[in-house]
């Protein structure tokens, strides 16, 4: 089974694609980290972040691993844990700027192909194109949404929590800026996949969420029993 679950920045996709794997057992890959894996990296090498010919080959040569469990998960960069500073924003601010480089995402969209098609019992996935570039026949697509102000205030709220310096008025305006990047980029901009189910998860709470998407994925599995079935019936 492969799950696929888009939307924008803060809308609470890392958070439920660790429940359902972990409900599923099923393998989990956040392909935002594996982005920010190679921000990090361009900012650690000095690059400037207009120079795409040297963003492009510090992607081709950067060896980024997921490992563990979805509660658990480290990300690793060339053998290094580092899994914590790959979530300040400014690393999220660099993976935005790389993510519109076409051939930087198809380096990382090829690996995240490989991790999911070869995961045993299957895989659920986030990001911005996963319904609709990495896995358009995915057979569950989920698209979580929420107002900017919803998704700063949990962001920041993340924050705060993590003794990270910042303030929602910067927060607010970190998203927005994300968001304007990622609807604008040439190549696989964020859009909703036309079988995707979509959630605002602004007025929801995570448990609430995380229901609906049970229920609709019990749906596709009774569904996907019932047509096996049907070859075999008299």
């Amino acid at each position: 089974m492969i799950i696929a679950i888009d939307g924008p920045s803060g809308a609470g996709k890392s958070t439920l694609g660790k429940m359902l794997a972990k409900k599923l057992n099923l393998l989990y890959l956040d392909t935002g980290a594996m982005y920010r894996a190679v921000g990090l990296a361009v900012l650690e090498s000095g690059t400037n972040n207009e120079k795409k010919e040297k963003i492009i080959k510090i992607a081709e040569n950067a060896k980024i691993e997921l490992i563990g469990e979805p509660d658990s998960l480290q990300v690793l960069l060339n053998g290094r844990d580092v899994s914590t500073e790959i979530r300040t924003n400014e690393v999220g601010q660099m993976a935005s700027i790389v993510s519109t480089i076409s051939q930087v995402r198809k380096i990382l969209v090829e690996h995240q192909r490989n991790l999911g098609e070869n995961a045993p019992k299957g895989c659920v996935l986030d990001g911005r194109d996963i319904g609709t570039v990495v896995f358009p026949q995915a057979n569950a697509k989920f698209f979580l949404t929420a107002k900017p102000e919803a998704r700063a205030q949990r962001r920041f709220g993340e924050d705060l929590d993590k003794g990270r310096a910042a303030t929602y008025e910067q927060t607010l305006a970190e998203i927005n800026l994300r968001d304007e990047r990622d609807v604008s980029r040439a190549d696989s901009p964020l859009m909703i996949a036309e079988d995707a189910v979509v959630i605002d998860t602004s007025e929801l709470d995570l448990r609430e969420v995380f229901e609906q998407m049970m229920c609709v994925l019990r749906e596709r599995q009774s569904d996907e029993r019932t047509r096996m079935a049907r070859p075999h019936e008299v």
